[in-house]
């Protein structure tokens, strides 16, 4: 028996040796099963005397042992091999150059509002933002727009109480800085803006405004006339001029509508000026006193002037666009043009 047990340890190491990852199994229920060699073995030990038992039973043990080492040690060196394969097959050569992902973009309203901010900023403004669900105090009655003034029903606004609004401008901020800063102040205030306009080329109810105002001892026209003109030459040439035409806002007085000369045909008339050789940019005035009494500024003291402007526009006449709902339709074709 011992020299049985002797043999098939060692026909089962040759065949471990031998082996590959799909008969390992089977070399190991072939030897060490319920009817494998070695335990049939083992069956006939009832015929040992009570003396040769033990040494053969711990013989048995030792084989059963070194067969399941010899299993496990095949078993680690065909996962170590496995995984090396594994290794070489997923080596990434990092010296190689990278796959070239499309970049993105800013949005032309973006670079607009962006360009704008640095403008103004350049010339001492600073950026002020405010809430853009209202209260009706701040987006009219403050601007010396009360309850039945003509002007509301020009707004067309999305009322969601009696007394609480969308803004329709971005002149709220303007009321709320003045309530909380002394002067000298000179802000200007970029944000969405929402009136109840029906859709097409030039209207849309979300756009974009950007308003400035600036109040101090001594601030006349001249001043407001010298900040445009300075904002028009860096934002559209430096052979742009500007023009003031009188118009009516309730929360300036005296107001102006302003126009920069054409920057395609220099003021010679062309398809973008529609032969008029200007294009209206924005609007502008002194601050109504009425307007500075509202937020505690002495206007026997203090005189100020504000202006408006709207990116969208400043957006389509720079860039030559001519419908106003490209901005918002997330066209690729017309994205990449920018």
């Amino acid at each position: 028996m011992k020299e049985k047990l002797t043999e098939i340890r060692e026909a089962a190491l040759k065949s471990i040796d031998d082996a590959t990852d799909a008969t390992l199994e089977q070399i190991k229920v072939r030897y060490l099963g319920k009817k494998g060699e070695l335990t049939a073995v083992l069956r006939g030990m009832g015929s040992l005397t009570p003396e040769e038992r033990p040494k053969i039973g711990q013989l048995a043990n030792e084989i059963r042992e070194s067969i399941e080492a010899a299993i496990a040690k095949k078993v680690q060196e065909a996962q170590a091999k496995a995984l090396e394969r594994k290794l070489k097959a997923e080596k990434v050569d990092v010296t190689m150059p990278g796959t070239a992902l499309p970049a993105g973009h800013i949005h032309p309203l973006t670079k607009v509002r962006r360009d704008l901010e640095d403008i103004f900023i350049g010339m001492g403004f600073q950026v002020v933002e405010g809430p853009e669900v209202e209260l009706d105090y701040y987006n009219f009655q403050a601007l010396n727009i009360p309850e039945n003034h003509p002007a509301r029903d020009t707004q067309d606004t999305f009322y969601i109480t009696d007394n609480i609004l969308l803004r329709s401008q971005t002149s709220p901020v303007q009321v709320r800085t003045m309530e909380h800063m002394k002067p000298p102040i000179r802000i200007i205030s970029p944000g969405r803006v929402y009136r109840s306009d029906a859709l097409d080329s030039t209207h849309s109810p979300l756009f974009h405004q950007l308003e400035g105002l600036v109040v101090d001892k001594g601030i006349t026209m001249g001043d407001l006339k010298g900040t445009l003109e300075t904002f028009a030459k860096k934002m559209f040439g430096e052979n742009t001029r500007i023009r003031f035409r009188p118009h009516h806002f309730p929360f300036t007085e005296p107001s102006a509508e302003v126009d920069a000369s054409c920057f395609v045909c220099g003021g010679k008339g062309c398809r973008l000026c529609k032969g008029e050789g200007w294009i209206e940019i924005l609007g502008a005035g002194m601050v109504h006193p009425f307007v500075l009494s509202n937020c505690g500024i002495d206007p026997e003291e203090y005189s100020g002037f504000a202006f408006g402007l709207g990116i969208e526009r400043i957006t389509m006449i720079s860039r030559g666009i001519d419908d106003i709902r490209l901005f918002y339709e997330n066209d690729q074709r017309f994205l990449d043009q920018f």
